[in-house]
C-alpha cells in the first residue's frame, strides 16, 4: 500500500467548511479598500531575488534565514515573495503607474512564503491583505492608511485591539541613533546572539527587533529613537498624532517598534491583539520614503501596511466574531427512477439559470437516503419525482422547515411558481414576527 503524501510543514488546507471565513474577510477588505479609493493590483508569486535583498534588507531575518529561493535552467535566481510591498512597488514602477497622477493607491491579497518555525498564527505559506499609497509625504496620508486598517479590523468585529505607533526617523537623524545603539550594545556584545553580533555593525536597529529572549532583555534599556529625531521627523510624528486624535483613533506611543524590514522610515505602526498569544500583531506597516528610489524610480514618498489573514481570522474566532453563512440549498430534487432523472436535470438547469442553488441525486440512492442527504445539505425545499408526477405534470413541493406541501407545476410555469413560493418562505416568517410584535395587528 502506497504511503499517503501529506501537506508540507507550515502550510494549511482550507476546507469547504472553513472557506466562508475567508470569504468574509475578503469581502470586508475589498469593500473597505474601495471606500478609501484603493484599487486592486495583482503581482507574480515569485520575483528576482535581488528585489528582496535591495528592499527588505540584506541583514534582516527574512533575507538571511527565511526566503525560499529557486533556480531553473537558463533563468536568473528567483525567490517566492516573503512579503507584498516590494513586488507591488516594482510593478508600480515598471508599469508606469507613477505617471497616472498622485497619490496612487493600490491593495492586494496574496500568499507569502517564509521558512520559519511554524506556530499558531505563523505559517510558512501565509496570506496577506495589504494597502500601499505612493506619492504623498504628508502625515495626513499616514493617518489615512492607519484609519483604513482600523476600519477593516472594526468591521470584522474585533475588540481589544491596541494601535502602537512610533517614528524611526530618516536618513538625516538615524545615523546619530545608530551610533548611540552601537555604543550601548557594544558593552554587552558577547551576550548577544550570533546574528545580532553581526547586526551591531551593519544595522543595530535590528537588534531591538530580535526574537531572542536574551537580546530582548539587553535591548530593554537601549536608547529610543524618538530622542534622536530631527526637526522634520519630530514635526511629522506630532502631526500624525494630531490627525489620529482628530479621527477619534486611540493609540499608544511605543518607541520600541522598529518593524522587521529595512525599507521603513519615519512612521511605523502595529495593531496588536491580546487574544492570540505571542504572535499578537494582526497588522503592521509604516512609511518607506526611500524604497522606490532604491528600486530605480525617482525619489517618491510611499507608505502602507500588511495584515496577516490567518491571524485576523484566528483573532475573530477567539473573539466570537460573525462570519458569512454558507449558501444553503434552495431545492433538492429526488428522482425515483432513471426515467425521472432527465426531468430532474431539466428542472435544476432552469432554476440554476435564475441563480438558485439546486441539487439532485447523482449516485442512485433510495428515497430515504436522498432525504437524509437533502437534510444535511440544508435544503429549503424538496420535490420527489416519480412516474405519477411525470404523467400529471405536477409535484408536491415540501417546505423542509415547516413540513408544509404545495402543489407545483413541472411545466413552463415551474420557475415562476417556485420563485413565488421561495419568496413567500423567506418573507412570510418576517411578517409573522412583525405581527406577533404588534400583538396581532397589522
Amino acid at each position: 500500500m502506497a504511503v499517503m503524501i501529506q501537506r508540507p510543514k507550515g502550510t494549511n488546507d482550507t476546507l469547504p467548511s472553513e472557506v466562508r471565513k475567508w470569504h468574509t474577510v475578503e469581502k470586508i477588505t475589498d469593500d473597505i479598500a474601495s471606500q478609501y479609493g484603493f484599487k486592486e493590483i495583482r503581482v507574480p508569486t515569485f520575483e528576482d531575488t535581488g528585489l528582496f535583498i535591495r528592499s527588505v534588507g540584506e541583514t534582516t531575518d527574512v533575507v538571511t534565514k527565511e526566503m525560499y529561493t529557486v533556480t531553473a535552467s537558463g533563468d536568473s535566481q528567483f525567490t517566492l515573495r516573503p512579503e507584498g510591498t516590494a513586488g507591488t512597488m516594482r510593478a508600480v514602477i515598471e508599469n508606469g503607474i507613477l505617471n497616472e497622477g498622485l497619490p496612487q493607491k493600490v491593495y492586494y491579497r496574496l500568499s507569502c512564503f517564509r521558512h520559519e518555525k511554524p506556530q499558531a498564527g505563523r505559517l510558512r505559506e501565509f496570506h496577506q491583505f495589504g494597502c500601499e499609497m505612493v506619492g504623498s509625504a504628508s502625515p495626513r496620508a499616514d493617518a489615512e492608511v492607519i484609519s483604513l486598517a482600523k476600519s477593516v479590523l472594526d468591521t470584522c468585529g474585533l475588540k481589544n485591539i491596541v494601535l502602537n505607533i512610533n517614528s524611526i526617523g530618516c536618513k538625516n537623524c538615524r545615523p546619530n541613533y545608530h551610533k548611540a545603539l552601537k555604543d550601548y550594545f557594544f558593552a554587552r556584545k558577547d551576550e548577544l546572539c550570533g546574528t545580532c553580533q553581526e547586526r551591531l555593525e551593519k544595522n543595530p536597529m535590528r537588534i531591538i527587533d530580535c526574537k531572542s529572549p536574551v537580546c530582548q532583555e539587553i535591548a530593554k534599556d537601549a536608547p529610543v529613537i524618538t530622542d534622536f529625531l530631527c526637526e522634520e521627523c519630530s514635526e511629522h510624528f506630532s502631526k500624525l498624532q494630531e490627525y489620529l486624535s482628530a479621527m477619534g483613533i486611540e493609540f499608544t506611543l511605543n518607541p520600541k517598534i522598529v518593524r522587521g524590514l529595512d525599507y521603513y522610515t519615519r512612521t511605523v505602526f502595529e495593531f496588536i491583539s491580546t487574544d492570540i498569544g505571542a504572535q499578537g500583531t494582526v497588522c503592521g506597516g509604516g512609511r518607506y520614503d526611500g524604497l522606490l528610489e532604491e528600486l530605480g524610480a525617482k525619489p517618491t514618498p510611499a507608505l502602507g501596511f500588511g495584515m496577516g489573514l490567518e491571524r485576523l481570522i484566528m483573532t475573530m474566532e477567539k473573539q466570537g466574531c460573525d462570519f458569512m453563512e454558507d449558501k444553503k440549498c434552495d431545492l433538492y430534487i429526488a428522482p425515483m427512477s432513471e426515467e425521472t432523472v432527465s426531468k430532474a436535470m431539466e428542472l435544476a438547469a432552469s432554476l440554476r439559470q435564475e441563480g438558485y442553488f439546486v441539487e439532485y441525486d447523482l449516485i442512485g440512492r433510495g428515497l430515504k437516503a436522498q432525504m437524509k442527504y437533502a437534510d444535511k445539505a440544508g435544503a429549503s425545499f424538496v420535490i420527489v419525482l416519480g412516474s405519477d408526477e411525470l404523467e400529471n405534470g405536477k409535484a408536491n413541493l415540501k417546505n423542509m422547515a415547516t413540513g408544509e406541501q404545495s402543489e407545483i407545476s413541472l411545466g413552463e410555469s415551474f420557475v415562476k411558481e417556485f420563485s413565488d413560493l421561495h419568496l413567500n418562505n423567506m418573507f412570510g416568517s418576517a411578517e409573522a414576527d412583525i405581527e406577533a410584535l404588534l400583538g396581532g395587528k397589522k
